[in-house]
C-alpha cells in the first residue's frame, strides 16, 4: 500500500455492499466534491457491454455503444451539476497506451463532454510518489468518505476499501486535485494520441 495512505486500514467491503455503500455516499456529497484516480494500465470490465465487444475485437460495436450511453451519461452529470458539486477524474497514461486504455480513453472522452471532467497525467508526473509502489486507486467522495478499488489477479474489480478519516479524505482530494491541475485536458491529449490509434485487436 502507497504511502499516500499513511499506513491507515480501512474497512474492506465486498461488492454489492460496496455499491450500496457508495451509491448513498456519492450523491450525499456537500463538500469538496468527486475526486478520482485511476492509475493502473489495465483492466478487465466484464460486466460492461462495450468492454465486451472491445475483449472480443469488435472496435465499431465497443465504440457504438459507448455513443448509445451518451444520453445516459449526459442526465448522469446533468444530476451531479443540480447537486451542486463537481465530479473530476485523473487518468494516469503511459505509452505506447495498452490496448485497454485506448478502449477506456474512449469512454472517458464521452463522460469528459457529457460534464465528467478528465484530465491525463504521465508517468514523469508521479514518478516521486511512487518510490514505495504504484499510487492507490482512489476515489473521495467529499471530506467524509473516500474509497480505494481492489482488483484480483485477473484484473477485475474484486472489492473496496473505505476509508472514513477526514485528514486523510482531505489530503488525498488534495493530491488528486494537484495532478488535475497541472495535467492535460483529455480533449487535448485524445486528437493527438488517441483518434488516430489503430483499433487492437481480441483481448
Amino acid at each position: 500500500m502507497h504511502d499516500l495512505l499513511d499506513g491507515l486500514m480501512g474497512e474492506r467491503m465486498e461488492l454489492d455492499d460496496y455499491y450500496a455503500d457508495f451509491e448513498k455516499n456519492f450523491w450525499g456529497i456537500t463538500d469538496l466534491g468527486f475526486w478520482k484516480l485511476e492509475r493502473q494500465q489495465v483492466f478487465k470490465e466484464p460486466d460492461y457491454d462495450s468492454w465486451l465487444a472491445f475483449a472480443k475485437g469488435d472496435w465499431d460495436e465497443a465504440l457504438r455503444i459507448l455513443e448509445a450511453g451518451r444520453a445516459d451519461m449526459e442526465n448522469y452529470h446533468r444530476r451531479v451539476e443540480e447537486h451542486g458539486f463537481i465530479a473530476a477524474r485523473v487518468r494516469v497514461v503511459e505509452e505506447p497506451i495498452s490496448s485497454y486504455l485506448q478502449w477506456e480513453l474512449h469512454a472517458l472522452r464521452v463522460r469528459d463532454q457529457c460534464g465528467g471532467s478528465v484530465r491525463i497525467v504521465g508517468p514523469e508526473q508521479i514518478t516521486r510518489f511512487e518510490e514505495n509502489g504504484p499510487l492507490p486507486e482512489i476515489y473521495t467522495l467529499g471530506s467524509k468518505v473516500m474509497y480505494q478499488a481492489i482488483y484480483n489477479d485477473e484484473c477485475v474489480l474484486e472489492s473496496a476499501v473505505k476509508y472514513v478519516d477526514s485528514t486523510l479524505i482531505k489530503r488525498c482530494q488534495r493530491f488528486i486535485q494537484h495532478l488535475y491541475e497541472v495535467g492535460e485536458p483529455l480533449k487535448q491529449y485524445f486528437p493527438r494520441r488517441v483518434a488516430l490509434l489503430p483499433p487492437p485487436g481480441p483481448q
